[in-house]
């Protein structure tokens, strides 16, 4: 198979092309698709290649017959993963597809307005029909990712040949960075009193009681559930196994019987009535309606206290940033690195521009190594919360230097000594499958030792 020098590129575009899935996409019309490529029993579509190709150009690339050449090498390098995880018995697990395609459906939806019947006619297709594709590209990609995990788990790259990689660039080829920003935070989750706390459990309750009385599941939880999932799945989370839930929510589902509804469930997203619908070993099907407390205007004071009490701890240097935040922020993402946002790549260094808006308008006003005071916000999760942002540092536009940029270094330099190992796999692994490619794309040389 012919060495394009993409295969890196080639898993992150899989990666982010099945996180756009549709949502890009234009009706057509009738299109007679065909099979331009095959690797034992996987098939390569043309419609494939051209999705491929056309989120490429509309992303500002080069529609080249060379790049698409590229695009075809990349989708049948794919194949060839899925033959060889086939016959090494690399597997991925029913009910992690499953969730991550419900996870991705809930984005799509979102992106038109919650509307399964906008989402059906913009496609020209049921949701079904639209889960079940989605569902496929995304157990591709999943095997994929997993098959190259496994190949390239073991390889790392030592300070000199990163060194080398670098003084290997021209120096009127060094990437040119926008201006990046380290910034921190320590959030606080407004505690919910418990008397806000009832009022929800006796809401949980009256729906409970009206359903117990007859009415019907789904459209009480399209009506009253404050996951944004009801307007696909009428609440049902379908198959999920052990470990994919939250610890309370899987235990109160574990102790139902079939068809049995529980008593208000709380969990860190609030507060669920579930109803068991089937249970097979490790693996359980249920529905949920969840409804969320609101804080009171107390409730955040309080939490705008206790952040400004942190806060003080740091100033006076009693306690670091990074040590407050992995003690007492509530933000499960942040927490872990000292309260720092991170990049793709681990990197605490973020490009301004890809700030969350809220966070980039807040150290704008900001000194460089000053805390601000408890700001309110809402979180991803949507609940009430408080944090406070600390503006490390500041780097200005720049070109790349080991100095400056040795993690992004470091990790293009595993990138390409990745890509070569990968290289050698797929040479010696094409020997094990069928290849073949229509006549039409001969000029591409795919094939070629």
């Amino acid at each position: 198979m012919k060495k394009y020098s993409y295969f890196i590129f080639s898993i992150l575009f899989i990666l982010s092309g099945v996180a756009k899935l549709y949502a890009q996409e234009e009706p057509t019309g009738f299109i007679v698709d065909k099979i331009i490529g095959k690797v034992d029993n996987y098939i390569v579509l043309k419609s494939e290649l051209d999705k491929a190709f056309q989120e490429y150009v509309s992303n500002g690339g080069n529609p080249t017959a060379e790049m698409r050449c590229q695009f075809l090498a990349m989708l049948l390098r794919n194949k060839l993963m899925m033959a060889k995880a086939e016959m090494d018995s690399v597997v991925v697990g029913d009910s992690e597809v499953d969730a991550n395609t419900q996870r991705r459906m809930e984005m799509i939806l979102a992106q038109y307005g919650g509307s399964p019947v906008d989402l059906e006619n913009k496609f020209g297709k049921t949701l079904e029909q639209i889960r079940t594709e989605l569902r496929d590209q995304i157990r591709e990609q999943m095997v994929v990712n997993e098959m190259q995990r496994n190949i390239t788990q073991d390889i790392s790259v030592t300070p000199a040949e990163i060194r080398k990689f670098f003084n290997r660039i021209p120096k009127d080829s060094l990437p040119f960075f926008s201006a990046e920003a380290e910034v921190a935070q320590i959030v606080r989750v407004a505690k919910v009193s418990e008397a806000q706390k009832d009022v929800t459990r006796r809401e949980l309750m009256e729906i409970r009681d009206r359903i117990m009385a007859g009415e019907d599941f789904a459209t009480l939880a399209k009506k009253y559930s404050a996951d944004p999932s009801v307007a696909i799945n009428g609440g049902d989370m379908g198959f999920v196994g052990r470990g994919m839930m939250v610890p309370e929510f899987e235990a109160a589902s574990f102790k139902l019987k079939q068809g049995e509804i529980s008593m208000p469930v709380e969990t860190l997203f609030g507060f669920h009535i579930i109803q068991l619908m089937e249970r097979r070993g490790n693996e359980y099907h249920s529905r949920h309606i969840l409804m969320s407390p609101t804080p009171s205007p107390e409730d955040l004071e309080d939490a705008r206290k206790y952040l400004d009490s942190i806060r003080t701890l740091v100033v006076e240097e009693k306690i670091t940033f990074q040590k407050a935040a992995k003690e007492y922020s509530d933000d499960i993402e942040t927490k872990g690195v000292g309260g720092f946002f991170i990049d793709e790549d681990g990197g605490s260094r973020i490009p301004v521009d890809e700030l969350d808006p809220v966070v980039f308008f807040a150290i704008d006003s900001m000194k460089v190594g000053s805390i601000s005071s408890p700001l309110v916000y809402r979180t991803e999760m949507g609940k009430e919360a408080v944090r406070i942002i600390f503006y490390k540092s500041r780097v200005p536009p720049h070109l790349a230097s080991l100095k400056d940029d040795w993690q992004r270094i470091q990790n293009a330099t595993l990138n390409q000594k990745q890509n070569r190992a990968l290289e050698k796999w797929f040479d010696k692994a094409r020997n094990d499958v069928f290849i073949s490619i229509d006549p039409a794309y001969n000029h591409c040389g795919i094939l070629d030792n």
